[in-house]
């Protein structure tokens, strides 16, 4: 086997690897209303709360088998980076309450257009804040995403602030993420450390006031509450890792294509599984939505192939 074909099957492993790790990534947060689900008595606020205490002790406990460390060190220089991880803290706890509160108060569909939404969100923001040019096919999905959302407004009276909240809060988080200096594992390591004297200070409080659902479920002798909680640590965390491992071994086209994995899930299960209302009206609203992604992502792969073209084309010469 020559240098050129063993290079090639290496980067073709890689890219196996990383399709692997986004869509386990991608496929983990499709299926998180059954987790949510199985916690619905304890309020989205307090759930939140254990979650990020819980995924701190998790992430620690990975960086000291890591060894990871040296990074903490180095942000008492850098109080740029610590507000901006503060921010998007702020960011992804708005992110998680209201889709936890979305979840549990029977509204999956709107979660699930949310995060269809998202990419043209982050088409949106990287014009506005990046200075990214977007292709005229991009801005006629987008364009169709617009009228997909006005036309759920105009059939239900109002907006849908769910969707319109959790694209938009992960898209400026993303957005944040997109120029911070820090790693997946310690940046979601500042962040939740960054809102855990928040968490600490809020369940005290509640527990204090006899307001705590789950100082009630122990009480009680129920502690199957507490370990799905527990589990909110691992659950929250590994599929970040996995979507970041993958992120660095496939191009950005294949990740937007598998990001419709979770939706697509979400969306599943709200009509199937939960019985959620979808009228033929609604139903127009998302189609528009579901046209603008197939347009972007077609535009995407078209880009995509092109460029693989002539990087071929210039390597042969």
């Amino acid at each position: 086997m020559n240098s050129s074909t063993a290079t090639s099957t290496s980067e073709a492993a890689t890219v196996s690897r990383g399709v692997l790790f986004a869509a386990l990534a991608y496929l983990a947060w499709g299926l998180f209303p059954l987790y949510f689900k199985q916690i619905a008595q304890v309020p989205s606020l307090e759930v939140v709360m254990h979650r990020t205490l819980w995924c701190l002790l998790f992430l620690l406990a990975t960086l000291f088998v890591l060894k990871r460390w040296a990074w903490l060190g180095e942000l008492r220089r850098q109080p740029r980076v610590l507000l901006m991880f503060m921010a998007s803290a702020l960011l992804l706890s708005c992110n998680w309450v209201v889709y936890v509160w979305a979840v549990q108060s029977d509204h999956v569909l709107d979660a699930s257009l949310g995060y269809f939404i998202n990419p043209l969100v982050n088409v949106a923001l990287g014009y506005a804040f990046l200075h990214e040019r977007p292709r005229r096919l991009q801005w006629a999905a987008v364009a169709l995403a617009g009228a997909g959302v006005l036309w759920l407004t105009l059939q239900t009276g109002r907006l849908p602030w769910v969707a319109l909240v959790l694209a938009a809060s992960f898209g400026i988080y993303g957005l944040l993420r997109k120029v911070a200096h820090l790693g997946a594992l310690e940046g979601l390591t500042l962040e939740t450390l960054l809102m855990t004297p928040f968490a600490l200070v809020a369940l005290g409080w509640w527990t204090w006031q006899g307001q705590s659902a789950i100082a009630g479920a122990v009480s009680s002798g129920s502690w199957s509450t507490m370990a799905w909680l527990w589990l909110a640590g691992p659950l929250t965390a590994l599929p970040l890792l996995l979507f970041a491992a993958g992120a660095r071994r496939i191009p950005m086209t294949t990740l937007g294509l598998l990001q419709y994995i979770s939706p697509s899930l979400q969306f599943m299960l709200g009509v199937w599984l939960y019985h959620e209302p979808m009228q033929p009206a609604r139903l127009i609203g998302f189609a528009l939505i579901w046209l603008a992604l197939a347009l972007y992502s077609l535009e995407s792969l078209l880009r995509s192939r092109q460029a693989a073209s002539a990087t071929a084309a210039a390597a042969a010469d």
